[in-house]
């Protein structure tokens, strides 16, 4: 096994590193599902308490009420870990709104869009229901044979 090899005071600096991170961010202290709320409840060292829906945070979509009750905490309080699931939430990251990778991320908020039902939007589905509905998309004729030859 290949070990390591660390620069003069590279793991000093890291150890400080951790050190700050520990003093200024918040970490958690514990972690637990609720059922009754349905919701990963997180203590925070500041004494905060911070609650999500696991159906919003990509790995814990499906996850059942026993994967939820087994949550590991990492050792500096910044990770998550459903070990049923082998499923990690990075706690800065929940805490700043990301509940997942970008391109998860979007693709929710794209289908979400998809379903808005604001009030100009059921209006113009009514008058365009009105009218006989959508129309119909209309289909270019081709010039061309089913050979893939234009017929001129």
């Amino acid at each position: 096994m290949d070990t390591l090899e660390l620069e003069p005071g590279e793991y000093e600096a890291a150890v400080e590193r951790a050190r700050v991170r520990a003093e200024t961010e918040p970490h958690a202290t514990a972690a637990r599902y609720d059922k009754r709320l349905r919701m990963v409840m997180v203590a925070l060292h500041t004494g905060l308490t911070v609650a999500f829906r696991p159906a919003d945070v990509q790995g814990l979509e499906s996850a059942t009420v026993a994967d939820l009750s087994a949550i590991e905490l990492d050792a500096d309080g910044f990770g998550l870990h459903f070990p049923t699931l082998d499923a990690d939430v990075w706690l800065p990251g929940l805490l700043a709104g990301h509940f997942g990778s970008k391109n998860w991320m979007a693709a929710r908020m794209g289908k979400a869009g998809g379903q808005s039902r604001s009030a100009a939007k059921v209006a113009a589905s009514r008058a365009n229901g009105k009218l006989g509905g959508r129309p119909r998309k209309n289909v270019a004729r081709s010039t061309t044979s089913s050979a893939g030859f234009g017929s001129r």
